[in-house]
């Protein structure tokens, strides 16, 4: 988390959980920001799997976007199961990948060269 961070990444996340729930869920020293309430609706609009499981449980199964800050999506990966999750590691190699191919092109157009 403290790469992302040095990267000048936000992290937020979304359960289904009411406020009580997540409330008793989340640890104290959470370094990302976790909405709660999220609906059937919520899963359509960014195209997640929603996952009933059995009458009293119903989920969003996890669902990852890495967004720049122009809201433009690079990159994202949606599960339908317990496989197929960014981890920090795998983010952070792509956010300085990108990162750096756009200096790259930057100092390319500009007709200069890297020294």
């Amino acid at each position: 988390m403290e790469e992302l961070t040095s990267l000048g990444v936000s992290v937020f996340a979304i359960s289904v959980d009411n406020a009580d729930d997540t409330k008793n869920i989340v640890s104290p020293n959470l370094s990302f920001n976790l909405a709660y309430g999220a609906t059937i609706e919520d899963a359509n609009a960014i195209g997640a799997w929603w996952s009933a499981e059995g009458d009293d449980r119903e989920y969003i199964q996890p669902s990852e976007f890495i967004i720049n800050r122009g809201g433009t999506v690079l990159g994202s990966m949606y599960a339908s199961g317990p496989v197929g999750r960014f981890s920090p590691e795998e983010a952070t190699r792509l956010i300085t990948s990108r990162e750096k191919r756009i200096i790259e092109e930057q100092i390319h157009n500009q007709g200069g060269s890297e020294s």
